[in-house]
């Protein structure tokens, strides 16, 4: 969130959504080795981007990040989050915040980073702002989460949001999936936020999936506002796989860790082998243990 992350499941089902400039941006990821990756299993890095008119949303850190796939045989589909404040390697940089690979080299970079640290390189990346986030969340009339804790921003969300199932507008989900302040586990509380809100998306668009010219037009929504490389034909195979997804057999899962200090900076030193373990149980179904 910004969210970002979710949104690519939005941004691939919402048929007409009020944004009227390309709000983000689909890239497919170019593999520079082979990976053994099951065909029927599409892997898809969700990044959010605070960038300011003007700015390039492919050159700023992004502000959240989550690796979404998605099992076209089964309907099953996963989400690891990764805390954007993690502290990993990125090809041809040193180390530094897993965000900062997107101002580096983009989303290839950011791609090739992330799946260094969780052992799943994604087929595409998607950047999305926020303004985008919000007006898809309104188009689908809004989402209903489960929210464990009672938390508040004085800056995003003065008044709060209350325990328990909550309705959201687009506005509201974007601050429910930014928000770290006031959360006891700061980032990775974040990152599950994300995921509640990932959730609340694809129930609200599962309830519309069969009508008439809804993958279609969601599609064309997509080419009008999205810069991509990706054909049309790719694009209706993800909105295909997105609209397969059994709400049962969705599992999600944050890369823990510990809070460090690297100089002046405060940053997340991830679990290296837990984010590989998730890596390896995930990769060839789209499928995480439960609870993790």
């Amino acid at each position: 969130m910004v969210l970002a992350a979710v949104l690519v499941l939005a941004a691939l089902t919402v048929p007409g959504s009020a944004v009227s400039s390309p709000q983000a941006v689909l890239v497919e990821v170019r593999r520079a080795q082979a990976v053994d990756l099951t065909p029927d299993v599409v892997w898809i890095l969700a990044v959010g981007s605070d960038a300011r008119p003007g700015e390039d949303m492919t050159r700023v850190r992004g502000d959240a990040l989550q690796l979404v796939g998605l099992d076209t045989r089964t309907g099953a589909a996963a989400s690891i989050g990764v805390p954007r404040d993690s502290y990993v390697p990125i090809p041809g940089f040193g180390s530094d915040r897993v965000n900062a690979a997107l101002t580096y080299g983009g989303p290839q970079l950011l791609a090739r980073t992330v799946g260094d640290l969780v052992g799943i390189e994604p087929d595409y990346v998607m950047v999305t702002r926020f303004p985008f986030f919000e007006d898809m969340v309104d188009d689908i009339g809004g989402i209903e989460v489960g929210n464990p804790r009672a938390f508040s921003d004085p800056d995003l969300k003065p008044l709060g949001f209350e325990a328990g199932r909550i309705r959201l507008d687009g506005y509201g989900a974007m601050a429910f999936a930014r928000i770290r302040k006031g959360l006891a586990g700061g980032d990775f509380d974040r990152s599950a936020n994300q995921q509640r809100v990932l959730r609340g998306i694809h129930a609200a668009i599962a309830e519309r999936a069969d009508r008439p010219g809804f993958l279609e037009r969601g599609v064309a929504t997509v080419l009008r506002h999205t810069a991509t490389d990706a054909s049309p034909v790719e694009l209706f195979r993800l909105a295909q796989a997105v609209a397969q997804v059994d709400r049962s057999r969705i599992t999600t899962c944050v890369v823990p860790g510990a809070l460090g200090q690297v100089g002046a900076a405060s940053v997340v030193l991830p679990s290296v082998p837990v984010a590989r373990r998730l890596g390896d149980a995930a990769r060839q179904d789209a499928t995480l243990p439960r609870g993790c």
